[in-house]
């Protein structure tokens, strides 16, 4: 995963279980969560476990439409990495996403 591609997951403070079960590398399922009272273009993100955060709001705003139509017709998966350095009581990111295979949109 290349540096201009990591996409940080947020959120993930109330996941903290299912991240520390997380392989250092794994595949990521993206599910658009359009009814998502919080964030217009939420789009949630799931480890092996079950959910694990959301795509940063200014990447999900970016790529919301492509996600979603590719998700339309298919599970969705991208490459995802833990972190390097665990900074959990700082709320810091805790997952980073490739998003590389998803265009930037309007």
């Amino acid at each position: 995963m290349s540096a201009a591609s990591h996409v940080a997951v947020v959120g993930s403070l109330g996941y903290r279980e299912r991240l520390a079960s997380l392989p250092g590398a794994f595949s990521a399922t993206l599910v658009p969560e359009p009814d998502n009272r919080y964030f217009l273009n939420a789009i949630a993100v799931h480890g092996p476990g079950g959910k694990i955060g959301y795509v940063a709001p200014e990447a999900a705003r970016s790529r919301y439409e492509a996600i979603k139509g590719a998700a339309s017709a298919a599970a969705v998966s991208c490459p995802a990495r833990r972190a390097t350095t665990d900074r959990t009581t700082q709320g810091a990111i805790q997952v980073f996403i490739d998003l590389s295979a998803f265009p930037i949109g309007d």
